[in-house]
């Protein structure tokens, strides 16, 4: 993925968030009990920080071009649709099997910062 790319989907990842954030406090909270406005709270967070994570990704893309860079990118992509995806399921379905997918996108996460962690050592 370039640079451009993943500046631009961090972006519109990081307006989904906000957009998922203000639907949740304002058009949900009278329609989820505490628990499942956690579970929305909690997907909206993981998704904002690795939002911004990929913003930082494609930073370092535009000034040192590196494949692990571009796995980073697409594991954080990876893991808020896994992650964050099926936890904003389940808090809208109250499906509790939905949950067993959290934890791949939880995987792809720690694999995005690891990917990151290796890119930014070896640039």
């Amino acid at each position: 993925m370039s640079a451009r790319g993943v500046l631009t989907v961090g972006a519109v990842l990081m307006l989904a968030a906000v957009a998922l954030g203000a639907f949740g406090a304002h058009a949900l909270r009278t329609k989820m009990g505490p628990e499942m406005t956690d579970v929305w709270r909690t997907a909206v967070q993981y998704h904002a920080w690795h939002a911004l994570a990929l913003l930082a990704v494609g930073l370092a893309l535009r000034q040192r071009p590196s494949p692990s860079f571009a796995v980073a990118g697409w594991l954080f992509v990876a893991g808020i649709a896994l992650f964050s995806g099926s936890l904003y399921a389940l808090a809208l379905t109250g499906v509790r099997a939905l949950g067993a997918i959290t934890p791949f996108g939880g995987a792809a996460l720690l694999a995005g910062w690891a990917a990151f962690a290796w890119a930014a050592w070896r640039s």
